[in-house]
């Protein structure tokens, strides 16, 4: 390389932790995060509430219990295969619900755009939120509008809360799991995320990838139905599988051991990963659930998920053991182990 050729632009995909500064790892849902909200959020509005950093809080009000959660989307692109921001608003939200058990029923919706944004995509958007929640037997029933000078929002970022009924008794929390419970994934993972980078890179690939957005209390309701007793229910989202039970086993104080074998990722979806060096353990979903619950009740568990296209591939891929470390380890393929750590940086910005 010549001495005044150009040097390239390099970026660190860990960045420090001891940055006084906010950083794109702060957003990620890893390490980075947890520490954020430890250090900013939980010592200002420390409750009981907040304390359990579930997706949602369950409260009592006049003797029904009530799921509430709100939610931010800032993905780029705006349309993706498979969706786009509006379906992820909606589905995101009441998915955040569903993992309590909760039946969703209302939803709020504020939107942050862009002067110069362009009405049919704002329509377009709009179009497939209303769609969204006319699946999802919701509805959106207040909200509201900001718009800010160009340069300053991408477009279009949504925020949405949501309210739902839990009409169960059971406690469902990330503090729930216990040795000898059984985890269950409900299908092949990493469609979300690795959809989003094929769309934002302008990848040319053979076979077309399309984000697993979808709405999944349904298939929470006939989980419930069964009977079955359910621990925790988690949907990993940003910081993929990994992070999410990484999240259950530190607030359980209990170790997870992982099938690799077990865990179904789409060859397409594979690809990619190589393609970019990526784990897809740790890339974002948006349409997959996971179940802890006692191993005794896993078949039928199971079987209730099999019975929706969302959960027509769903297994076993791991157990809850003892750890005093509450470690998450991956059994690989080829006989060995490797601990799985949770999320550290940012793997794949505003990816929902």
């Amino acid at each position: 390389m010549s001495s005044d050729a150009a040097a390239p632009a390099l970026s660190c995909p860990l960045p420090l932790a001891g940055s006084d500064r906010i950083l794109l790892g702060h957003g990620s849902g890893g390490k980075m995060t947890a520490g954020l909200i430890a250090r900013c959020f939980l010592p200002a509005f420390r409750n009981e509430y907040l304390e359990a950093l579930d997706d949602q809080a369950v409260v009592a009000v006049d003797g029904a219990r009530l799921a509430f959660t709100t939610d931010a989307y800032v993905v780029t692109p705006l349309f993706f295969p498979g969706g786009d921001i509006g379906t992820l608003a909606v589905n995101g939200t009441v998915n955040d619900l569903a993992t309590a058990g909760a039946r969703p029923l209302y939803l709020s919706a504020a939107f942050i755009l862009e002067e110069g944004f362009a009405l049919a995509d704002l329509e377009r958007i709009v179009a497939s939120m209303q769609a969204a929640a006319a699946a999802a037997g919701v509805l959106v029933v207040t909200g509201d509008t900001k718009v800010v000078d160009r340069g300053k929002a991408d477009g279009c970022f949504i925020t949405t809360t949501g309210i739902g009924l839990v009409a169960h008794t059971q406690r469902i929390s990330a503090d729930r799991a216990r040795p000898g419970d059984a985890v269950i994934l409900s299908g092949p993972i990493g469609d979300h995320g690795m959809a989003i980078m094929a769309a934002r890179a302008d990848l040319e690939l053979e076979t077309t990838l399309a984000s697993d957005t979808a709405a999944l209390h349904r298939l929470v309701a006939d989980v419930l139905a069964t009977g079955a007793e359910i621990h925790c229910l988690r949907d990993p989202t940003r910081g993929g599988v990994a992070t999410a039970l990484n999240e259950i086993a530190q607030r359980s104080k209990a170790g997870i051991v992982l099938d690799e074998a077990a865990i179904a990722v789409r060859e397409p979806v594979r690809g990619v990963c190589e393609l970019l060096g990526l784990d897809p353990l740790y890339v974002a979903n948006e349409g997959k659930l996971l179940a802890i619950v006692p191993a005794a009740d896993a078949p039928r568990v199971q079987e209730a998920m099999r019975r929706h296209p969302e959960g027509c591939e769903a297994r076993v891929v791991g157990e809850v053991v003892e750890d005093a470390a509450a470690l998450v380890v991956l059994k690989t393929t080829v006989g060995g182990r490797r601990i799985v750590d949770m999320l550290q940086g940012e793997q794949l910005p505003r990816i929902c």
